[in-house]
């Protein structure tokens, strides 16, 4: 029997002729293997959204970062359930919610009752289900609490510290406090990493810092998030915290370090379960993890630093 051949499809007169180098230009990914205007829009919107709370309404850059986190720990149960891992995602949820309002309301030790509260209710929660895979599931849903919920809790402990006690409401005589003030330059610091990191790994990076767990990720960009990082470090710290040049360069050095290991944990999760990007939420990014890897790690290292630099 004779298969019918498809009819020959018009040639688009705007098309490039196949094998030019327009065609090439084209289908030519980005070294980076992602939609860079895409990338960078979604990327600038993100962190707008997150600078216009910390300098206007703290409770909404606390509300933003509980959507984030309830975004990333459903990313990941999602993945570990796809994987053959049952994660009791209502207590891990419902932990993700009430770790981060601990952290702004109570304060570190609310925050780690929250913490403890969360894997506890993991625990009983999957007492109730069959005891197969039982013990897994429990270890799979604490990680997941203490990756993302309680790691974002720490970028809105510094809102707490800053009025007492926390509301609702803006900035008291609209004067934006020191604690809005470093989650700010923290976040730039991490967006400095990731950009400087791109573009110098992307132009020079010859030797992989990982290459079983993320190929692409080189010491040229490694070297190129330092310098720049050092950059906007020392002007931040000098001219938006008031803190002598040497405690920029310490917060700089400390979160581009935090932050690579952030993104370098994500992708051998990520390779561990075979799979690319934990979603396709955020286009030209993935998921919520895809962007908050570097932020998780990053906040936390920030917010020891500031508690032990004098003055800060």
């Amino acid at each position: 029997m004779s298969v019918p051949l498809p009819e020959p499809r018009s040639a688009d007169p705007g098309a490039p002729a196949p094998g030019s180098r327009r065609a090439q230009r084209a289908v030519k990914p980005s070294r980076a293997g992602r939609d860079l205007p895409a990338a960078i829009t979604v990327g600038l919107v993100l962190l707008g959204g997150l600078l216009g709370g910390l300098f206007l309404w703290p409770i909404g850059f606390v509300a933003i970062a509980l959507a984030a986190a309830l975004l990333g720990s459903w990313e990941v149960s999602r993945a570990l359930t796809l994987h053959g891992t049952a994660v009791p995602v209502a207590p891990v949820l419902a932990a993700t919610v009430a770790i981060p309002l601990s952290a702004y309301f109570g304060g570190p030790e609310a925050q780690l009752f929250a913490l403890v509260a969360g894997a506890a209710a993991v625990l009983v929660w999957q007492s109730l289900e069959p005891a197969e895979g039982a013990a897994k599931s429990v270890f799979a849903g604490v990680f997941v609490v203490l990756w993302v919920p309680f790691l974002v809790s720490f970028a809105v402990l510094p809102l707490r510290d800053a009025v007492q006690p926390p509301g609702f409401g803006l900035w008291p005589e609209g004067v934006v406090p020191q604690g809005a003030l470093e989650i700010a330059l923290t976040l730039v610091l991490i967006v400095a990493n990731d950009t400087f990191g791109y573009i110098v790994g992307a132009s020079l990076g010859k030797h992989p810092m990982a290459p079983k767990i993320s190929p692409k990720k080189s010491w040229e960009g490694f070297a190129g998030s330092v310098g720049g990082s050092l950059a906007v470090g020392i002007l931040g710290a000098v001219f938006l915290l008031g803190l002598p040049w040497w405690a920029g360069a310490v917060l700089a050095v400390v979160v581009v370090a935090a932050a690579t290991a952030g993104d370098l944990v994500e992708s051998m999760v990520k390779r561990e379960l075979g799979i690319k990007d934990m979603s396709s939420i955020l286009p030209g990014h993935g998921g919520m993890m895809d962007r908050l890897d570097s932020i998780l790690f990053g906040m936390p290292a920030a917010y020891l630093v500031f508690s032990v630099l004098p003055g800060a």
